[in-house]
């Protein structure tokens, strides 16, 4: 299995900190890195080119589809995935519209994770 680079972006750090010590410890995912200010992830990304983002759009402040326009505008090599603590239709819409390959729920358990990571940055079969 090869090895998925992952960075995780969410403002709360109790949350964040379990999602990446979770992370840690699974077989096929190797963390880049971990912030919760969506702009120090923005540069992060720029800068260590990891294969995907888990990024929640649920942010104190207000900016979480900002940063999924700038992550999927300016990192067109990282797929984006939106894990979020509860779901949104709207913004789900939004988010796949704006370039996030895959709108997940927190509470998602690790293996199906780590598997929807490495299918979010594997080619994709032509049709």
């Amino acid at each position: 299995m090869e090895t998925t680079r992952l960075l995780i972006i969410d403002d709360h750090d109790p949350v964040r900190e379990a999602l990446e010590a979770r992370l840690r410890t699974a077989a096929g995912v190797e963390i880049s890195g971990s912030t919760g200010c969506w702009k120090t992830g923005l540069r992060e990304t720029i800068k260590l080119k990891p294969d995907a983002v888990l990024l929640e759009t649920k942010r104190a402040d207000g900016q979480g589809l900002e940063a999924l326009r700038c992550l999927t505008d300016q990192c067109p090599y990282t797929r984006v995935i939106v894990l979020t603590s509860y779901p949104d239709a709207e913004e789900r819409a939004k988010a796949r519209h704006m370039g996030a390959v895959s709108y997940l729920l927190k509470d998602i358990d690790t293996r199906q994770l780590v598997r929807e990571v490495q299918a979010s940055v594997r080619p994709q079969a032509p049709t």
